[in-house]
C-alpha cells in the first residue's frame, strides 16, 4: 500500500515526513505538491538530488506526485493561466522523473459555476493543455492520472473515463478517489469493478455525505469489506493510496487505518508495509 503524506502538509517537508514514516515500516509514498511541503519551483537541482539520496538511504520510494488542483486550472478560459498550469505540471513531471516516481496526479480543471463557459470550449481548453503535457510525460516515462475531485468540471467516473477515451493515450489514466466518489453519491465498488482497466491508482479514505472528508476507515459511508474484494479482483493493493488526512497524530491515524482495513479482510502484509 502507498502512503500519502498529506497530513504532514504544514508540519514537515515531504522528504522529512517520508524519512519518519519509513522508520515505522512504510516504504512507498504519494506526495502532494504544495508549498512548503513539496514545491518544485522552490527546489534547486542540488536539493532534488539530496532528497533522492535521502529516499535511497531510508529504503523509500515515491510512487506518485499529486500536482494539485486549487492553484492551477488546465481548463481555464485564460491562455496565460493554462500556460502557468501546464508549466507547473511540467515541473512536477520533471521532479517525478528525478525521484523515480511513475505517476503524476492532476485535476481536469474547474469551470466557473455561474454563467459557465460552454462544455465545448472547456473541453477544448483541457485538451489543449493535455496536448502540451502528454509529450513531456512520454519523454520522461511518467503517467498522468486524472482525479475525480468533487469540485472539478468532470467529477464522475464516467465523465473522467470519457476524457481518457477521447485522448486515447497510454500516458493518461484515472486515479479513482473512493471518498470523492461516495461524497457525490457514486458507488466506488461498482465503478472500480466496471472501469478498472482505465484506473492507475485508487485513493482510499472514508467520508460522510453531509461533509466531504478524507476520514478514518469505518467512520463514514464506504463499505471497505466490499471495496477490499473489488481491489483484490482488479487493481491490487499495491496500487492503493491511503489518504487519511489528519493534521494531529498523523502516524497514529495511518496505523489505525491499516488495522481497520485488516479487520475488514485487507491483506496488507506485502511490499510497502
Amino acid at each position: 500500500m502507498i502512503i500519502n503524506t498529506f497530513s504532514y502538509l504544514w508540519s514537515a517537508t515531504a522528504i522529512d515526513a517520508i524519512v519518519e514514516l519509513s522508520g515505522h515500516g512504510f516504504s512507498v509514498f504519494e506526495v502532494p505538491v504544495s508549498s512548503p511541503h513539496c514545491w518544485p519551483d522552490e527546489m534547486s537541482s542540488s536539493a532534488r538530488a539530496s532528497a533522492k539520496q535521502r529516499l535511497q538511504d531510508c529504503g523509500a520510494s515515491v510512487r506518485s506526485l499529486n500536482a494539485g488542483g486549487y492553484d492551477i486550472n488546465l481548463a481555464s478560459p485564460a491562455a496565460n493561466m493554462r500556460r502557468k498550469s501546464t508549466d507547473h505540471i511540467k515541473d512536477v513531471i520533471d521532479l517525478a522523473y528525478a525521484w523515480g516516481a511513475t505517476d503524476v496526479v492532476i485535476s481536469p480543471g474547474t469551470r466557473r459555476p455561474m454563467i459557465s463557459p460552454s462544455l465545448e470550449k472547456t473541453f477544448g481548453w483541457l485538451y489543449e493543455s493535455l496536448n502540451i503535457l502528454l509529450p513531456r510525460a512520454e519523454q520522461t516515462g511518467v503517467r498522468l492520472l486524472l482525479e475525480n475531485t468533487p469540485y472539478c468540471f468532470r467529477p464522475t467516473f464516467d465523465e473522467m473515463l470519457g476524457v481518457v477515451e477521447e485522448v486515447g493515450s497510454d500516458r493518461l489514466k484515472i486515479v479513482y478517489d473512493v471518498a470523492n466518489a461516495a461524497y457525490i453519491n457514486e458507488d466506488p465498488v461498482a465503478c472500480l469493478l466496471s472501469g478498472h482497466s482505465a484506473i492507475g491508482l485508487v485513493h482510499i479514505s472514508d467520508t460522510g455525505l453531509d461533509v466531504w472528508g478524507h476520514d478514518p476507515i469505518g467512520t463514514g459511508v464506504i463499505d471497505f469489506e466490499a471495496l477490499g474484494k473489488a481491489v483484490e479482483a482488479t487493481c491490487k493493493v499495491e496500487n492503493v493510496v491511503l489518504e487519511i488526512i489528519r493534521q494531529n497524530e498523523p502516524l497514529e491515524s495511518i496505523n489505525t487505518a491499516i488495522s481497520e482495513l485488516q479487520k475488514r479482510g485487507w491483506n496488507l502484509n506485502g511490499p510497502g508495509r
